[in-house]
């Protein structure tokens, strides 16, 4: 029987079942020590890809993400190649970071799961997972956030934005508007122009944390802030965008503003309001698990970073606390130090206390 096209013609090696991890364990290929394991049945050992010894039958071979999976399920280290040795800590690394190098060179192009498969030597199910797992994005997201991030810096460095837009990747511009990629409700143009052309609506009203500010485009809030002077806040608004146009109380839905005062009053613990920011696909991921945390609960940095599937992350969850720009929208005072205490807030640990104290008798 024929082998699969680019597999080497290796007794066992045939279409029936075939693996594309098949190809580095078939070529002994080191690289892929640390994306995976494979276990022989006959013998009852699992092995890293490039062990030396007699390459197995295919019918015999089983692949594991990790070893911990490899003893679970009954077979015992190979003391020739010793693969309990290869960091796998975090199983399939080395193949996802060829896959996500990939798919960084290849912003600009489709590139489908099963060919972003043949490059990172996994399977197309288990690259999935063990991307998401070690991402925290899919590989689909992962490109989309790379090809966004390509226009945005393509952008600001004064490319026109046609020429940004094809040299992304995007194909034409309604993909551009649809994946939204400097922020929903702000166009390409705008965001070229730090904001030019944008109609930004403010009030600033008084509550039981002092003065709070909402400000908002026709598609959602895009700013909530809280300080003592309405002078500071509005002087803050108008430094993150400096070319848009901003006037008071011109477009804030009013039930938008109120619904925040009531949530700082304890009297609606939901607050689900449409957003319209610019953020990274990291930040994006963030704020939605801190938008999940109940009312009047709290969670430490690494919790969220457990949540969003990067448990190394605390401090880049702690950076996108600190860049929140819509406060008590997404609830980044519900984040807390493992030690203890309520930790910093950029409106003042203060009101960080009296939040979590109004939160904490109101739940």
């Amino acid at each position: 029987m024929p082998t699969a096209p680019g597999v080497p013609n290796v007794p066992g090696v045939t279409t029936g079942g075939l693996d594309p991890r098949w190809k580095p364990l078939a070529e002994r290929d080191s690289k892929a020590d640390g994306a995976f394991v494979y276990g022989v049945t006959s013998t009852g050992i699992y092995c890293r890809p490039s062990c030396p010894s007699r390459r197995p039958r295919a019918d015999r071979v089983r692949f594991f993400d990790t070893t911990t999976d490899a003893r679970q399920a009954g077979f015992r280290a190979c003391k020739r190649c010793r693969p309990d040795t290869v960091g796998l800590s975090q199983p399939g690394v080395e193949a996802v970071r060829r896959a996500s190098a990939y798919l960084s060179t290849h912003a600009d192009q489709p590139v489908t799961l099963a060919h972003l498969a043949r490059v990172a030597a996994m399977s197309p199910h288990h690259l999935q997972r063990r991307f998401k797992a070690i991402v925290g994005l899919s590989p689909r997201e992962f490109q989309a956030a790379v090809r966004a991030g390509k226009l945005r810096s393509s952008l600001r460095d004064g490319r026109d934005v046609t020429t940004a837009i094809y040299e992304a990747g995007y194909g034409s511009p309604s993909r551009v508007y649809e994946a939204a990629p400097t922020g929903k409700g702000m166009s390409p143009s705008s965001y070229r122009r730090g904001g030019a052309g944008m109609s930004i609506g403010y009030s600033t009203v008084s509550s039981p944390l002092g003065q709070v500010l909402v400000a908002a485009t026709v598609e959602g809030v895009c700013a909530v802030k809280l300080g003592d002077s309405e002078t500071t806040l509005v002087r803050d608004l108008r430094r993150e965008y400096p070319s848009a146009e901003i006037r008071a109380n011109k477009q804030p839905r009013t039930d938008w503003v109120k619904a925040i005062l009531q949530h700082l009053r304890g009297a609606a613990p939901s607050l689900d309001l449409p957003i319209d920011v610019q953020a990274t696909a990291f930040q994006w991921k963030v704020w939605r698990a801190l938008q999940r945390i109940p009312y009047g609960e709290t969670r430490a940095y690494a919790d969220v970073a457990t949540a969003i599937g990067q448990p190394k992350a605390a401090r880049a969850v702690a950076r996108a606390c600190a860049t929140n720009p819509v406060c008590l929208v997404v609830p980044c005072h519900r984040v807390v130090p493992a030690a203890g205490g309520t930790g910093g807030y950029r409106w003042g640990a203060d009101r960080k206390a009296r939040l979590l104290a109004t939160e904490s008798r109101r739940k």
